[in-house]
């Protein structure tokens, strides 16, 4: 994608890769739009980077994306860019009765919210001179993770939806790319401090040098075995992934 003089749309814009993503973005010159559910964490990304504005959004909400979307296409009528980050991440054991309510949020706001937010934005990108939808999904969307099922097949749901919106767009002047990080330190289910995770700033000045390409999927050099793995012999990975997982819960 061009990588300045767009204007651009963040969900999941207050903390982590999103606000990453943000930063890097607004420090290049675009004109950058942050959303989230937190008031708290959209003030301090607007007070730390003047210049960058903020806005409520809920994406696990249809009347929210309804009505914020229309406030903003009015508003920014060059909007080009939206970045769908916004997740939730809990984990879980579908070995046992699963509670609904983490079913339903995790896919309200992590699948549903992406195809919502895209169907809201997309006549209005189709119409710009040049668009880019960016879809975070996870390398857990290649290899999931047992003990985040639900969470892992969100991923692998907005893997397979990337690519056919990228197909239907053919011809127009929307691109998609997705992007596909590893376990980075986050407040994701309280990664910031974990070591087996990458550090915030190699991933958002890895992912933003990989972004400048044409490339459909957006992969650090470590997610690469993540997405080169699936295929007839894909448990071994698997397993090995897992079984590392279980090792160190039991050891906690």
């Amino acid at each position: 994608m061009k990588l300045t003089g767009n204007t651009i749309l963040v969900t999941g814009g207050g903390s982590g890769i999103g606000r990453g993503l943000a930063e890097a973005f607004h420090k290049l010159g675009n004109k950058v739009i942050v959303a989230g559910r937190r008031k708290v964490n959209l003030a301090a990304v607007v007070q730390a980077n003047p210049g960058i504005e903020s806005v409520e959004l809920d994406v696990a909400d249809p009347k929210s994306i309804a009505k914020v979307s229309k406030e903003l296409i009015a508003k920014y009528p060059e909007l080009n860019v939206l970045l769908n980050n916004a997740g939730v991440m809990s984990l879980d054991d579908v070995s046992k009765p699963i509670d609904d309510s983490i079913l339903t949020s995790t896919f309200e706001t992590n699948f549903f919210g992406i195809v919502r937010m895209t169907s809201a934005f997309i006549e209005h990108l189709k119409s710009q001179k040049s668009a880019t939808i960016l879809n975070v999904s996870s390398v857990l969307g290649f290899v999931p993770m047992a003990f985040a099922a639900l969470y892992s097949s969100t991923k692998a749901g907005i893997h397979a939806y990337s690519m056919s919106l990228r197909y239907m767009l053919e011809g127009t002047s929307v691109k998609v790319q997705e992007i596909a990080p590893p376990w980075v330190q986050t407040d994701l289910l309280n990664s910031s401090e974990e070591p087996r995770a990458m550090p915030l700033k190699p991933f958002i000045e890895q992912t933003m040098e990989a972004l400048g390409t044409n490339d459909n999927e957006v992969l650090v050099e470590i997610a690469k075995a993540f997405r080169a793995n699936p295929g007839v012999n894909e448990t071994a990975f698997f397993h090995q992934l897992n079984d590392g997982f279980a090792r160190g819960a039991s050891a906690s």
